[in-house]
């Protein structure tokens, strides 16, 4: 994936099918390995697309119901928000 700039907080991302999302840098979550941005499908932030790894450059990542975030790329690792025992 290619990123570029706009400026304001945003980058655009290439992904490879050539669907252009916008990477916001203002919203982040703290990964293990590097930090996650969310990726929306327009500038305007209406509606999110998903995960960016800022890793390993990739939007292939999972959230479960938890808040636990998982790069399916390189294994990036972001832990649950809630944790119980009773889960495990």
């Amino acid at each position: 994936m290619r990123r570029y700039r706009l400026g304001s907080g945003m980058e655009t991302v290439a992904a490879d099918d050539g669907t252009t999302l916008f990477v916001a840098e203002d919203e982040v979550l703290r990964g293990q390995t590097g930090p996650f941005f969310a990726a929306y499908r327009s500038p305007d932030r209406e509606t999110r697309y998903g995960w960016y790894c800022e890793h390993c450059g990739t939007i292939d990542n999972a959230m479960d119901t938890m808040g636990r975030l998982k790069c399916n790329e390189c294994g990036n690792l972001r832990k649950p928000e809630q944790w119980d025992a009773a889960h495990e």
